[in-house]
């Protein structure tokens, strides 16, 4: 059974029913009123170009098999359809088309399109509005100007000049920052869909994004920031080169993001693939990512910004995507000081990553730093270094990161500064060519992680593995093939696990209070 995870007016997507990572389980034809459109191997595919308020017949023919599934869909209707063009964009990046997209947007009726036939549309900073779509069409590129001087720094909070009531405008690392504003900057908006097989191109790689940052007078943009947005959708298109995170809802509800790509070489900083930051209700489908950092990362504010709004993230969903290289595959934190809530990966793929599942906070995150119901289920890893790590002494992006606070293994009192895990399952992993560590989970002793779940898990390391950093902490201690490490977890559940070329032990525990193993298996 097919589902439609989104249906816009010129492009529709799609989701096959199956339990495989992001591949499906055999290859397929799509035909499109009786002709055939694409083949593909994956399990989210989707159409575009096709005509508003128009009644289509989809038919999809899998390899070896006569039968046809049908979808019957009818593209919704829209206000109207807009060359960007005809408001003088020129699209030959090198004249500046900021002021003409920008005119096109303002005057964009609610329900229109604004088309970006192929081009390269070189613009500074541009703000969205509600209601509307940027449709990029094969060959547009949008691509931002390396000029950072002229981007508009953008207060973090403005106070309403009535009341005085703080309005929270931007913010980076879980802090509240001045930024300079992001290539396509979207505030207190609804109802906006960026789609097609276009390009946006942060152009990250030039000017000097990438270089001496920290002594910029602002934060750097990001390409896509979306600001206490409702309803914002993503589809299709290529994010790539951003002059730091790629896209960045932040505050906003009800985001979709399916079947994107988001690149970056591997060596750019901080480059992460996508961050909701204090979001509820994130669906990302059907998404490649290939970044310089954590390719997915979600955050919830560093304790200053918890403690003011007080916005846990809420009910993400990650599907059927494929993450390649990048620190890690699917991040939570470290910045999650108002805590992350019922969250779901599944049914993905991680290629080459230096992490796979990977959770990441410290003290001084704060009480409210509560992860909980929590699931990772039907995943497969091929060269990922570390498959599982969960580090509650994190010690990057923060003024105190080597203070004895920070590293000190005797606990702590626990107040108001001190974060907790719950409990976590991972199930139904292949992991293939790991090398550090298996598994690494290291709680601390004044608030150890509730319960870990480990079941039908295979994981095997690579003949040629080398040594390297399992997590990133103070006097952190190279490892190689190191099997199941959990230190500073009161439930450890292991059932039918199998490890194959650990190095020692096949299970190290410290500091639990109950460990159940049931079919764990080690080869050599």
């Amino acid at each position: 059974m097919t589902r439609t995870i989104y249906s816009g007016s010129s492009s529709v997507c799609f989701l096959l029913d199956g339990d495989t990572p992001y591949y499906a389980k055999s290859g397929y034809t799509v035909f499109v009123n009786g002709e055939e459109r694409l083949r593909r191997d994956t399990n989210v595919f989707s159409l575009f170009g096709l005509t508003p308020d128009t009644e289509y017949t989809v038919a999809i023919r899998f390899d070896g098999s006569a039968e046809e599934e049908i979808i019957k869909l009818k593209t919704p209707s829209e206000s109207c359809c807009v060359n960007v063009r005809d408001f003088g964009a020129v699209g030959d990046g090198v004249h500046e088309d900021t002021a003409a997209i920008q005119a096109a947007i303002s005057f964009l009726p609610e329900g229109g399109r604004l088309w970006f036939p192929a081009g390269t549309y070189l613009t500074l900073p541009l703000s969205l509005k509600s209601h509307i779509t940027l449709d990029l069409d094969e060959g547009a590129v949008i691509l931002g100007s390396p000029a950072r001087e002229r981007y508009p720094i953008i207060p973090s909070v403005i106070e309403d000049s009535k009341t005085g009531r703080p309005v929270l405008q931007v913010g980076f690392e879980g802090q509240e920052l001045n930024c300079y504003q992001s290539l396509l900057h979207a505030s207190y908006a609804e109802d906006i869909a960026i789609v097609g097989t276009g390009v946006i191109d942060g152009n990250g790689q030039n000017g000097d994004w990438w270089k001496d940052f920290r002594s910029f007078p602002a934060s750097r943009p990001r390409v896509i920031f979306l600001n206490h947005t409702q309803g914002v959708k993503l589809h299709g298109v290529t994010v790539k080169n951003g002059p730091s995170w790629h896209i960045h809802p932040f505050y906003s509800r009800n985001f979709l993001m399916a079947d994107c790509l988001v690149t970056a070489p591997k060596d750019s900083p901080n480059t992460d693939g996508i961050d909701p930051e204090s979001c509820d209700q994130v669906d990302i489908i059907g998404c490649r990512f290939s970044v310089g950092d954590d390719c997915v990362a979600v955050k919830s504010g560093k304790i200053d910004m918890a403690r003011k709004y007080r916005r846990p993230a809420c009910r993400h969903n990650i599907s059927n995507c494929l993450m390649e290289f990048g620190h890690g595959a699917v991040t939570l934190g470290s910045e999650l000081s108002a805590g992350i809530h019922n969250l779901s990966v599944t049914n993905c793929y991680f290629r080459a990553t230096d992490r796979g599942l990977r959770i990441k906070t410290r003290r001084g995150r704060g009480k409210d730093s509560v992860i909980d119901n929590v699931l990772f289920d039907g995943i497969r890893m091929d060269r990922v270094l570390t498959p599982i790590v969960i580090n509650m002494w994190y010690n990057c992006c923060d003024p105190d990161r080597y203070e004895e606070y920070v590293w000190c293994r005797d606990p702590l009192p626990v107040d108001h500064r001190t974060p907790h895990l719950g409990s976590f399952a991972f199930r139904d992993m292949e992991c293939t060519g790991a090398e550090v560590a298996a598994c690494y989970i290291d709680g601390l002793p004044e608030s150890p992680i509730d319960e870990v779940t480990l079941e039908n898990i295979s994981i095997s390391f690579a003949e040629d593995a080398k040594p390297g950093m399992p997590s990133m902490k103070n006097f952190a201690e190279e490892q190689c093939r190191l099997g199941l490490y959990l230190d500073n977890v009161k439930k450890i559940r292991v059932k039918n696990v199998k490890l194959h070329g650990v190095e020692g032990r096949s299970l190290v525990a410290d500091h639990y209070e109950d460990v159940v193993t049931e079919d764990f298996e080690e080869k050599s």
